[in-house]
């Protein structure tokens, strides 16, 4: 049996020999002085030979427990040389496979089910967030601590609800390379470690004539007509100012409409994935003849491209998701009401009515009108959910809003900037 010391005075002699220890283990000298450790072993009647590794990187001690660790693999019908490949070739490609590589492969699984301004904002998130950090690293090798330092970080910079979705997106990247087989453990589960979100306030005013009053401040100001246009349709349907942005000609009826209904696509929604991917969930909104008017005047201008909003800068290109919201912080509203608002102001002035009219049901109606999901099966069976009083309310609501401002053509005539 060998020893540390008979190790360690193995030199060259001009020959190669070995010093054998116990179960086939030996040490292996060169002609130059190399020693490594190998074993000899018999497999399916095949005498064979193995390396284990170099002397004195690998110590007697763990060239034993090497030895032993290949025995067991004999004993249960694994050729140990073929299962040194094998770990060889899976760390290769494990090394190849960096957080940024799989991530780009989530990426493109991901795209179909997306559209393609929240697939670039993701793509582009991780690249800012994390490819920089450790995004050439194989992904097998990201821990919890190098996640939760990134997110710690996210947070610093006041980005709370940014952190949460990091973390989301961080899991299900995970969870795409297991599917693909690679050996990893999910690091992203730190719930715990990451800060609370605290809910957005969206500013809004809630009483009509403060409304009336700030559309005609909003309007006067020297800005582009589109803008203005945006900010009057956006009053007018209550419609979350993003999708109102991305707004295409396509999902809008003929200005000679005898019933007209914007059909906003699931997939543009604020839904759960699975949500998107069901025309079940289309939203449908009825127009009032005042929004007509509106897109009536817009068609004129913008209706030959894609966008019923389209950038002032490109008709290729939607307004920027900032450009009312600067119209309004222009106006003198910077913190009183923002485009997200009108929903708020819709909801509590047409409920203060409802209530005041005895009409308890009209509370359904109009959170159907701004999408809120119900549960069970009404929004999958019932697409025309009260569509007759979902109609009367927006020209109601249109009605009370707009008494007394201009028709939306005046716009186009007042100074632009």
């Amino acid at each position: 049996m060998l020893t540390d010391t008979a190790c360690r005075k193995a030199s060259a002699t001009g020959a190669a020999y070995r010093l054998s220890d116990t179960l086939g283990l030996f040490l292996y000298v060169t002609p130059t002085g190399h020693r490594s450790w190998r074993m000899g072993y018999w497999f399916a009647q095949v005498k064979k030979r193995l390396v284990l590794g170099s002397y004195p990187e690998m110590s007697l001690q763990e060239a034993r427990a090497a030895r032993d660790e290949a025995r067991k693999l004999i004993a249960a019908g694994s050729d140990p040389a073929v299962v040194k490949k094998q770990r060889a070739a899976a760390r290769l490609i494990q090394a190849q496979a960096t957080f940024k590589v799989i991530a780009t492969s989530w990426l493109d699984e991901q795209r179909p089910r997306w559209n393609g301004k929240h697939a670039k904002n993701v793509e582009e998130a991780l690249a800012r967030d994390f490819y920089p950090h450790f995004g050439s690293l194989p992904i097998v090798e990201i821990t919890k601590p190098m996640v939760v330092q990134r997110l710690k970080a996210i947070e610093q910079r006041g980005a709370i609800e940014t952190a949460k979705r990091h973390r989301q997106r961080i899991e299900e990247i995970f969870a795409h390379a297991e599917a693909l087989g690679y050996d990893v453990k999910n690091p992203a589960d730190v719930r715990k470690a990451l800060r609370p979100l605290v809910r957005k306030h969206w500013p809004a005013l809630t009483k009509i004539a403060d409304l009336r009053r700030m559309l005609l401040t909003v309007e006067a100001l020297p800005a582009h007509p589109i803008s203005k246009l945006a900010s009057r349709f956006i009053a007018l349907t209550a419609m979350r100012p993003g999708v109102v942005q991305l707004l295409p000609w396509a999902e809008l009826p003929d200005d000679d409409a005898e019933d007209p209904l914007w059909v906003i696509p699931a997939e543009r929604m604020k839904l759960s994935l699975e949500r998107k991917q069901q025309d079940t969930y289309d939203h449908v909104v009825p127009l009032s003849r005042q929004a007509m008017d509106v897109l009536k005047t817009l068609r004129v201008m913008t209706g030959h491209g894609t966008y019923a909003f389209p950038s002032a800068r490109s008709m290729r290109r939607p307004i920027s998701d900032s450009t009312v919201s600067k119209l309004y912080r222009d106006s003198g509203y910077q913190g009183r009401h923002v485009p997200h608002g009108w929903r708020s102001s819709f909801s509590t002035i047409m409920n203060e009515r409802a209530m005041v009219g005895d009409r308890p049901g009209d509370r359904v109606v109009i959170d159907i009108m701004l999408a809120h999901m119900q549960e069970g099966t009404e929004p999958i069976y019932n697409r025309a959910a009260y569509m007759p009083r979902r109609r009367e309310i927006a020209q109601e609501w249109a009605d009370l809003l707009l008494d007394g401002l201009p028709a939306p053509a005046a716009l186009l005539t007042l100074p632009r900037r």
